[in-house]
């Protein structure tokens, strides 16, 4: 059976850091929270998107 690389690595990648806090959810919320709280992380704010309707012929 055909496997995509690269959801193969990044399931790797997703096993690896929950093998850090011993799979446990809570563990990893606290960690990712913690990083996203980070001085040096740019946060982007972008402006609305106005709705484009295109008329039904």
């Amino acid at each position: 059976m055909w496997q995509d690389p690269i959801v193969k690595e990044t399931r790797e990648l997703q096993e690896e850091f929950a093998e850090k806090f011993n799979h446990d959810p809570e563990a990893i919320f606290d960690d990712i929270f913690k990083r996203q709280n980070q001085p040096d992380k740019k946060l982007v704010s972008l402006p609305p998107r106005k709705l484009q309707v295109t008329p039904k012929a």
